[in-house]
């Protein structure tokens, strides 16, 4: 089947009237998720994590994707209207997006970040439909040794780019591959961790962990801090239509952007939030008036709006070909599909074509979709910005409430949803990052039969990951990324000094 045919299929699939419905949905859901600061993407698609366990598969996840790509266009509203970014990603646009707003010039800032981000993510797609099929290709060359360096080799380059100290990092990844033991032990039925509980024979679900982790936490968190979303810019807001000069000045900074968020955002711990910071910070460099920037400069919400948008389209690349989910909210999609009996990976594009190509196609009528709405709908999100949040956190943990005991009808799982919104709030006040923890727990489940059939091969040797040349080389890299930062840690002192 050439590339011509699947994206034919593809397109067969997301066209259909469930389908096309569902992936409006989770456009709508995302812009208002980023629109919303406080929430994001990975609480909201926790939280509707459970009603697609009665989809169609394929729909559930076109939903799913939908939310987290939409939430990139929604963040740049409160950026550039409030100054307060509603997703992590757009706290760049903060910096020349809200200053333009203060000199009458909200409608171009906002225009540009939507067709920035149209052409980013369109670009970043097809990219995607480019770069997956090679890839799935090389990866069926792998055996268990190179695919447990490379979940290893994910985890450890996520827990390497953490904002806090890396030894930290490593005990949250330490943390998600405990809960990833419980249960049953796959080659032998030995019961570990479950306390006698029968709903934890077959280990710790993923969703009422993720619930806790980052929709109750979150809430939590919120409640400490008084909003200031009220207080939102007054100017009327019109024009939305960038003129000719602001195309000129951001035509290279939103291709420079496309590039430099594809690359980073396909790479496993790469991420959405670094590519905003490196392209803002090319930008600067190369332009012939740096002091504009942080003063309402074009460029400094054209780059970082398209980047984040070609690093979200490129974070699927590894989930669906390898099956390394890149970050947390994508190690979430993955639970959605192994709840479903689906294993994202080489052979998914074989397996469910239908749901490997549906859901790459969803993203080019979802992005059209996402701008189409965008612009239109500004003045419906400011007022959505002025819900007070003692309406709205209630509702949020009434959610988590019904969506964790609706799965199996099991007090349990609430149980340990307030657990772990208990640990995710005490995570977020000391400053240890959640992401590693949900990773961790996901790619355990995987990495740990792909560890035990290695050392089968090997009759016991670890000596096999470092003797097959792929293998070796990600051992290597994963070795380079842990003992970094320490290395670079010395130099500063000794250049100090």
């Amino acid at each position: 089947m050439n590339i011509l045919e699947q994206l034919g299929l593809g397109f067969s699939v997301a066209l259909d009237p469930i389908n096309l419905f569902l992936c409006f949905m989770g456009v709508l859901f995302g812009t208002l998720v980023g629109v919303l600061p406080g929430l994001g993407p990975a609480a909201t698609i926790s939280l509707l994590l459970p009603m697609t366990f009665k989809m169609n598969p394929t729909g559930g996840i076109i939903m799913l994707s939908g939310i987290l790509y939409g939430a990139q266009y929604g963040g740049s509203t409160t950026s550039i209207l409030v100054n307060i970014p509603g997703e992590s990603t757009s706290v760049v646009t903060c910096f020349d997006g809200y200053q333009m707003a203060c000199q009458g010039r909200a409608g171009p800032a906002l225009g540009i970040a939507a067709f920035g981000s149209f052409i980013a993510g369109t670009l970043g797609i097809v990219g995607l439909t480019l770069v997956a099929p090679p890839l799935v290709k090389l990866a069926l060359e792998f055996g268990p040794p190179e695919y447990f360096s490379l979940m290893l080799l994910g985890v450890i380059m996520l827990v390497s780019l953490t904002s806090g100290s890396i030894v930290k990092g490593l005990m949250t990844a330490a943390f998600g591959f405990l809960l990833s033991s419980i249960g049953q032990e796959i080659f032998t039925g030995t019961l570990r961790f479950t306390f006698g509980i029968f709903e934890l024979y077959d280990g710790v679900g993923i969703v009422p962990v993720v619930m806790g982790l980052f929709g109750v936490s979150e809430v939590l968190i919120n409640l400490e801090t008084k909003s200031k979303i009220h207080d939102v810019f007054k100017t009327k807001i019109s024009g939305f239509l960038p003129n000719f000069k602001d195309w000129m000045d951001s035509k290279w900074a939103i291709a420079r952007a496309t590039i430099i968020g594809f690359i980073l955002g396909s790479l496993p711990g790469g991420g959405m939030l670094i590519s905003t910071f490196a392209s803002y910070a090319i930008e600067k460099k190369l332009s012939k008036h740096p002091e504009k920037f942080g003063k309402g400069a074009i460029e400094g919400v054209a780059g970082p709006e398209a980047a984040n948008n070609a690093a979200c389209q490129a974070s699927f690349i590894p989930l669906l070909t390898l099956g390394i989910p890149p970050n947390a909210i994508l190690a979430i999609l993955m639970g959605a599909l192994m709840v479903h009996n689906i294993i994202p990976g080489p052979l998914l594009m074989e397996e469910h074509p239908d749901l490997f190509w549906g859901v790459i196609c969803s993203m080019y009528l979802g992005n059209v979709m996402l701008l189409v709405l965008n612009l239109p709908l500004i003045p419906v999100w400011v007022k959505v910005l002025k819900i007070p949040y003692p309406i709205l956190f209630p509702l949020i943990l009434l959610i988590c409430l019904i969506g964790s005991y609706s799965i199996n009808g099991s007090l349990v799982d609430v149980v340990i949803m307030i657990l772990f919104g208990i640990i995710g709030y005490l995570m977020k006040k000391f400053k240890y990052e959640i992401a590693p923890v949900v990773l961790a727990m996901v790619l355990g489940g995987m990495m740990e039969p792909a560890l035990r059939r290695s050392l089968i091969m090997s009759n016991g040797s670890f000596a096999i990951f470092f003797s097959r040349p792929i293998s070796l080389i990600l051992m290597v890299v994963m070795a380079i990324l842990l003992i970094f930062p320490s290395i670079l840690k010395v130099m500063r002192k000794y250049w100090r000094e």
